[in-house]
């Protein structure tokens, strides 16, 4: 027999490049497919003629949402069973769904098959959970952590550049390329499969890479024994020392007992091993569920309501027409939108990818590590707000100075919202009370996290839909400000981590090893 050396398993130390690069790989197929639909559900919606052309908003946002309502229904079943089989199972199955997803709405010819598409999608994704439950097994240092957390929320942004591209590039491609696309073949009786094909090659590929490359990082499925570079073994290696053996036996032999097993001690250390494993049900871990959710919300309504707003019909000059306006003029006077095509808006959205691709690369690793995770998290959430109250104002902007002035809102909601979203991952991982709960908490926080993306988009195309036919597209908007307030408030809740000793904030950087068991700080009778 051959020699066969023994590899040397990844350093827990060092930091996981490799596999969060394979990891990112396979994410990024993900925010292509769930963002190529943006550019054109609200000209996807329209072509079924579902109740009147207004409507059309509302009926874009249960398009949008059904996604989210079948990931919120499962999201929890994907996380423990992650716990049961390992991540990597449940992440492949993921990206199957979601190819399958694309495939069916990319053929739909009706709203209901649309829905159905979407919804299989769901049904099948548990990926959020499981990859920030991955992020969490690969880092062990507290200082890799705003590092390593800003890895995905990166490849988001990404997939944010190149999806809205996909989707306003190749979506109704016979007006874009008559010539390749004639009138009556496939892709022009299907104007919108073309983009979800592409979509679902680029998952094929993710699939594949994740399948072959990407290493199972749950706790109980690793190697028990890392040997040294060095060490080979052949079938000449004694399997146990053999010396002295009988010197020093490892059992009494001339014992009654010997053989028999002793339930009583193995119960006890059962009972033992469970009463050690803390409750997931923390006020800490509740609190920062909550905040996830406010600002997934609000955070959805943005991207749901964005697109819209851009290819919503222009008034040429509002200020015009607010003073020849017949009878009393209501207050916030914004009637319809900005009046782009869609490709323009594609454009847009991919550069707003770059923004938050330079937000998250650059901004967010400083901001993180001089001002520290905890005060940023409240600065951050308290300025949302503003993101939300900019928006409409774009109607009072010149037509030549429109597109500087879209970029100039996008920078700072990117700076606002690309920054808090790893933070409250860490701060998640910080509260969760054992590796064995990540899992678990992990998708909690995805499935509530979908149950408020599954009601952002309906109910923020609902405010648009009645804002539109008051002449105040702007309510739609107010009403997501208003949301980023009440998360403002809220997010004086989360206590924050405090040294056993020094009573100060963990920053990062100075974050040790330590046991799980943290000192948090109490006001009044609250605690964790």
């Amino acid at each position: 027999m051959s020699l066969i050396k023994q590899t040397r398993t990844r350093n827990p130390d060092d930091f996981p490049t490799l596999q969060l690069f394979l990891l990112a790989i396979v994410r990024l197929a993900e925010p292509i497919a769930l963002t190529s639909i943006f550019p054109y559900a609200w000209a996807f919606v329209k072509q079924f003629h579902v109740g009147n052309e207004q409507d059309a908003a509302f009926y874009a946002g249960l398009l949008i949402s059904s996604f989210s309502l079948a990931e919120a229904a499962m999201g929890m079943f994907w996380g423990g069973l992650s716990d049961r089989v390992g991540r990597k199972p449940v992440l492949v199955v993921g990206c199957l769904g979601t190819m399958l997803s694309m495939v069916l709405v990319g053929f739909a010819s009706n709203i209901w098959m649309a829905l159905i598409g979407r919804a299989v999608g769901g049904l099948l994704n548990g990926n959020i959970g499981v990859i920030q439950t991955m992020v969490g097994e690969l880092v062990t240092k507290p200082e890799h952590e705003p590092r390593a957390y800003s890895v995905m929320p990166f490849v988001w942004s990404v997939g944010t550049i190149i999806g809205p591209c996909i989707g306003g590039t190749f979506a109704e491609p016979h007006a874009s390329w008559p010539g390749l696309f004639p009138e009556g073949s496939l892709f022009d009786r299907f104007p919108y499969l073309l983009p979800n094909l592409v979509c679902a090659g680029l998952l094929a590929i993710s699939i594949v890479l994740g399948f072959l490359l990407l290493e199972e990082t749950h706790p109980d499925m690793q190697p028990r024994l890392a040997l040294p570079v060095d060490t080979y073994v052949s079938e000449e290696t004694p399997l146990l020392e053999t010396s002295d053996a009988m010197k020093r036996p490892a059992v009494d032999l001339r014992s009654e007992t010997y053989g028999a097993i002793n339930v009583e001690d193995e119960c006890e250390e059962v009972t033992r091993e469970k009463s050690t494993i803390p409750s997931i049900w923390s006020k800490r871990i509740i609190n920062l569920i909550i905040a996830l959710c406010i600002f997934t919300y609000h955070s959805m309504t943005y991207d749901h309501l964005m697109p819209i707003f851009f290819e919503d019909e222009r008034v040429n000059s509002v200020m015009q027409a607010a003073a020849g306006h017949s009878g009393a003029v209501p207050p916030f006077y914004s009637p319809g939108g900005l009046g782009l095509s869609m490709p323009s808006v594609g454009m847009i959205m991919a550069v707003n990818g770059v923004i938050a691709l330079f937000v998250q690369a650059v901004i967010f690793p400083i901001a993180a590590e001089r001002v520290g995770v905890y005060k940023l998290f409240l600065i951050v959430t308290v300025l949302h707000p503003i993101a939300y109250a900019l928006v409409p104002m774009l109607l009072l902007v010149p037509q030549n100075l429109i597109f500087p002035a879209i970029y100039a809102c996008l920078t700072v909601r990117n700076i606002l919202s690309i920054i808090l979203y790893p933070l409250l991952l860490i701060l998640l991982k910080e509260a969760t009370p054992s590796p064995k709960a990540l899992g678990a908490i992990n998708g909690l926080a995805a499935s509530a996290g979908a149950a408020c993306r599954m009601i952002a988009p309906p109910v923020a195309g609902y405010l648009y839909t009645w804002g539109s036919r008051m002449d105040c597209t702007a309510v739609a908007w107010y009403g997501s400000a208003l949301v980023a307030i009440v998360g403002a408030v809220q997010c004086f809740s989360v206590t924050r981590e405090r040294c056993p000793d020094t009573h100060e904030e963990v920053a990062p950087s100075q974050r040790k090893h330590r046991p799980s068991v943290v000192v948090t700080e109490v006001s009044d009778d609250r605690s964790d």
